[in-house]
């Protein structure tokens, strides 16, 4: 099904999906105008290509995400450290369910490709599973280990025919984005499937 993303702050950047590919990205006008029966998603904010987290093993593979479940046990922020080590030791099979949970927080913060070289099979699996792209670390690492790195990296701009990946921030701008961090994402599209969608 053809779907049009448009952001309110941002109409000029509007987004045709087909299938899992960008079909045509531009004012939302034309692309309304050229497909008419196309479904329309209106989102606050800006659209954007989304983040690239430099991060990637860190948060997924040194990093334990406490399923709610566990809280009693393990509380409900992510564990870093040995304490993870310790975590992942007793039950390797937590590895790729807590990866899979990470990745649920990356997609809440826009993050559509993730840096960095994973080497834990069951995060491997999990990353290609979600549709994360693999990219290159910056050559001066932000810092420190965030889902929302200071300074933010930014993806190229969408073309016709690549991916259908980007992220929508409710924003006015992308200096405002730059101050306010990716905790402002309101939606996540990875493979022209919506992966996250602030409640």
């Amino acid at each position: 099904m053809l779907t049009i993303h448009v952001a309110e702050a941002s109409p000029e950047a509007a987004v045709l999906v087909d299938g899992a590919s960008v079909a045509a990205v531009g004012p939302y006008e034309d692309l309304s105008a050229v497909r008419p029966d196309a479904r329309v998603r209106r989102w606050p904010g800006i659209l954007t290509p989304g983040l690239l987290n430099p991060y990637g093993p860190e948060i997924l593979e040194a990093t334990y995400h406490p399923d709610p479940r566990e809280a009693d046990e393990f509380g409900t922020r992510p564990i870093v450290g040995e304490r993870a080590q310790e975590i992942f030791r007793a039950d390797p099979s937590r590895v790729g369910a807590s990866a899979r949970r990470g990745i649920q927080q990356l997609f809440a913060h826009g993050t559509v490709a993730v840096a960095g070289e994973l080497r834990a099979r069951a995060v491997v699996d999990a990353v290609r599973r979600a549709g994360l792209a693999l990219g290159q670390r910056p050559p001066n690492q932000p810092g420190p280990v965030s889902f929302s790195p200071v300074p933010l990296v930014l993806l190229p701009r969408l073309t016709p025919g690549g991916p259908a990946r980007f992220a929508v921030f409710d924003v006015p701008d992308r200096a405002a984005l730059a101050r306010q961090g990716a905790a402002t994402c309101v939606a996540t599209v990875v493979e022209g499937r919506l992966v996250y969608r602030r409640r």
